[in-house]
């Protein structure tokens, strides 16, 4: 659904045209997997698949939801209920937004919104992200807010953390807040310093797949929350304030000093690996050197299948027949437990690829899998 559709939309639903429609996009993380909530460094771009917000403003204290999406009628909400753990459904999501801004102080006295999106949902691929990002850049505009695409971040993490209740850390919101077209996004999730990379795979002769398994993952249960307490308890017992701090010379030493504490020395030798990883990627990126980051995308994926156990039979499997069949590198990406993973191919070997997970899928009696091309496109933005 495009602008003019949501903007119909939105008059047949509320009575009137909105006062503007805005874009926020899904992300795929290239590199950087369970980092930032550790204080590391992550490298997503932004998707083309995007979510759509057309959005007026109120001044009764009432927000209005609706999407196109789940469709039923249009949700209406008072701003003096809102709370954490009232709401288990997809308004969850928008309403925390709004309810993370009043508790910052900022005066909101109401909206109505209509939202509509291609994200893929479940598929590790941040549609709820997408969500959070573009009622906030909405919010912002409309009520001449004046917060920075990175505080708009740090507000709609805190309202899935707090609000929704999923432990999700920084890097999906900034990725939808942040990112540039043709580029990845090298963020340091401690002090939210971020470095534009030109990633330009057409150019090279490159594409970059988004395998999405068809498999759904929750963030809101236990085990993405057990991962985070895991390595909270390294932290602690290593004497650190985050596991960031923990440099890839010292890895060995950090991990005899653990003892017998097996998870967490698997946690924390991820993290650590991980997060050089993300720097190693950096560099040849920075040194056109392109088609050398496929094993280190293949790297990290053996990290998080077998030191930090969030992979699936789905998930190995597309890595596997991908690198089979002559792929550069392939990981999963996103949190895990299902979800999407990405490969990195030649653009000649793209078709032969797809077809070969398909029919590894099939052979295996799996549902066949979504493939899709990720180019690096903008993040959010106002569309009038």
């Amino acid at each position: 659904m495009g602008a003019q559709r949501v903007t119909e939309r939105f008059a047949e639903l509320y009575g009137a045209p909105p006062q503007g429609v805005w874009a926020a996009p899904g992300r795929v993380n290239l590199i950087g997997e369970h980092t930032d909530y550790n204080d590391g460094f992550v490298m997503p771009f932004a998707l083309p698949h995007r979510t759509l917000a057309a959005v007026s403003r109120r001044d009764d204290g009432l927000l209005r939801l609706h999407s196109a999406d789940v469709g039923g009628e249009v949700v209406e909400l008072r701003l003096d209920a809102l709370a954490p753990g009232t709401d288990h459904g997809w308004t969850a999501y928008p309403a925390g937004v709004v309810w993370a801004l009043i508790e910052a102080g900022h005066e909101i006295t109401g909206a109505d919104v209509h939202l509509s999106s291609t994200v893929p949902t479940g598929a590790g691929l941040s549609s709820s992200a997408a969500l959070e990002v573009v009622v906030a850049l909405a919010l912002n505009d409309l009520y001449d807010l004046g917060l920075e695409r990175w505080r708009l971040a740090r507000l709609c993490q805190r309202a899935e953390n707090v609000y929704v209740g999923a432990p999700t850390g920084i890097m999906d919101q900034t990725a939808s807040a942040c990112c540039e077209e043709g580029h990845a996004l090298f963020l340091d999730t401690r002090d939210l310093s971020q470095r534009q990379i030109p990633f330009d795979l057409a150019a090279e002769g490159l594409r970059l797949l988004v395998v999405d398994t068809q498999v759904e993952h929750a963030h809101s249960g236990g085990e993405y929350g057990k991962r985070r307490a895991g390595c909270e308890k390294g932290a602690a017992l290593l004497g650190v304030d985050a596991l960031r701090d923990i440099p890839h010379a010292g890895l060995d030493a950090a991990l005899a000093r653990l003892g017998d504490e097996e998870e967490v020395v698997r946690l924390v030798r991820h993290v650590v690996t991980e997060d050089h990883r993300v720097e190693r990627v950096v560099g040849l990126l920075r040194a056109g050197e392109t088609r050398a980051i496929g094993p280190v995308l293949t790297e990290g994926h053996a990290s998080l299948r077998d030191d930090f156990r969030v992979s699936c039979r789905e998930l190995d499997l597309v890595v596997d027949t991908a690198l089979a069949h002559g792929a550069l590198g392939a990981r999963m990406t996103g949190g895990g437990f299902g979800g999407s993973a990405i490969v990195l191919a030649e653009a000649t070997d793209v078709d032969a690829l797809t077809k070969a997970i398909e029919e590894a899928f099939t052979a295996a009696g799996l549902t066949t899998p979504r493939v899709f091309e990720a180019t690096p496109s903008p993040g959010a933005h106002p569309l009038s």
